[in-house]
């Protein structure tokens, strides 16, 4: 079965970026490498993701030759978008602006029976569980405080809706597992 799933980081005091929607802040944390290879774990285990304009603009300044391919391979990709993006060469990129539920079933049929990575931004995230389709969220949670910034998921979640599920750590990183109901 496939599983929705929001998995990020965030700082301790809830941010996924920084106030100039940065994240230059989360590569400095010691250990920041280690916790990039249970990233390439949950990467072998999707086969759709999905973003905001914010996140995949981020990545576009970011982004190096063959970075795309190596990272994330052939796997489709939907940005939600309302603006005309670029599009990164050799992505599998779809541009929507439909609501969430529109292209959930589409997302789903892609990832052949493996999960659906929900990127970033935590609007988007809030979005698919205001809908009932975010099964997980899985929160790398940084020794940082950054004081403002793009909050981890801009909605109310109460705990009759969140299970946790697994607390583990890498490095300098808590890493929370939530269910979502």
């Amino acid at each position: 079965m496939t599983t929705t799933r929001f998995y990020t980081a965030t700082s301790l005091d809830g941010y996924i970026a920084d106030p100039d929607n940065s994240l230059e802040w989360l590569f400095a944390v010691p250990g920041a490498s280690t916790a990039e290879e249970d990233t390439a774990e949950l990467v072998a285990k999707t086969g759709a993701m999905c973003m905001g304009a914010t996140t995949y603009e981020w990545m576009l300044a970011h982004d190096e030759p063959g970075q795309w391919e190596q990272g994330y391979g052939e796997r489709p990709c939907w940005v939600f978008t309302h603006r005309d993006l670029p599009a990164l060469p050799g992505a599998n990129l779809h541009f929507v602006a439909d609501d969430v539920r529109a292209v959930h079933a589409a997302m789903v049929a892609a990832a052949g029976g493996r999960d659906i990575w929900v990127i970033g931004g935590g609007d988007l995230a809030g979005q698919f569980a205001d809908a009932g389709l975010l099964d997980e969220v899985v929160a790398a949670v940084a020794p940082v405080t950054l004081g403002g910034g793009a909050p981890l998921l801009p909605r109310r979640l109460l705990s009759d809706r969140l299970t946790l599920t697994e607390v583990r750590q890498i490095e300098q990183f808590a890493m929370l597992t939530y269910r979502v109901g």
